[in-house]
């Protein structure tokens, strides 16, 4: 089953105990945090995290776009966070399985992140402990981008992988998904579709969820 996650980002913050509740059909509430050091723009962290956790059920897929993000894990679970997903570029090589290991110590599921120009390659050593694995395809760090359509046999690169292994491990995408974007995503074999102002900016975004969730068919 394909699963849709509202990214928050273009979410009107003014409003956002109300803006969640219009995307209640979907599956996850994906939620970005921005450093300003691994990428060049600064979103939310955790009071906000804490707050969301308080009026949704909704799974909580955090995103973590900061660098060295081993020194936050605790503190995003303790905020609520359900998925706690980190980019393999972000962190010491000797620290990646260590902060999987950590995620999941906590009861917490794990994802790792590659930007568009980072080879499926450098997941392969983690890929057999992790919950989601999340490929980019747009540069971190705004919304609102174009859609890289070179990211897709990337998608399909890694599903492969996935499958031959047999393992439990969702496939996410993150960056300019629209129906048309996520027809082909899902092609590829992405499972899970992250998707800001498609959604958070459609007439009704509860028929546009269901629209990203059926765009194969």
């Amino acid at each position: 089953m394909i699963k849709v996650a509202p990214s928050i980002l273009s979410a009107d913050f003014s409003k956002l105990g109300s803006e969640i509740k219009s995307i209640s059909n979907a599956d996850y509430v994906h939620f970005d945090v921005m450093d300003g050091i691994f990428v060049p723009n600064i979103s939310f962290g955790f009071p906000v995290l804490k707050d969301i956790s308080k009026v949704t059920d909704m799974i909580l897929d955090v995103h973590l776009m900061i660098d060295s993000p081993s020194r936050y894990i605790g503190r995003f679970a303790e905020a609520g966070g359900d998925i706690i997903n980190f980019h393999v570029e972000a962190e010491a090589p000797g620290n990646i399985q260590k902060t999987i290991d950590e995620i999941h110590k906590l009861g917490k599921k794990a994802g790792l992140t590659v930007k568009p120009d980072t080879p499926a390659e450098a997941l392969m050593p983690y890929i057999d402990s992790l919950d989601l694995i999340l490929v980019m395809t747009v540069e971190p760090g705004y919304g609102g981008q174009d859609f890289i359509g070179a990211m897709l046999p990337k998608i399909s690169e890694i599903r492969s992988a996935i499958d031959s292994r047999g393992i439990d491990c969702l496939l996410e995408v993150d960056g300019g998904i629209n129906k048309e974007t996520a027809k082909l995503c899902i092609e590829m074999g992405a499972n899970v579709l992250v998707a800001g102002a498609d959604i958070f900016g459609a007439p009704d975004r509860a028929a546009r969820i269901n629209e990203l969730r059926t765009a194969n068919k």
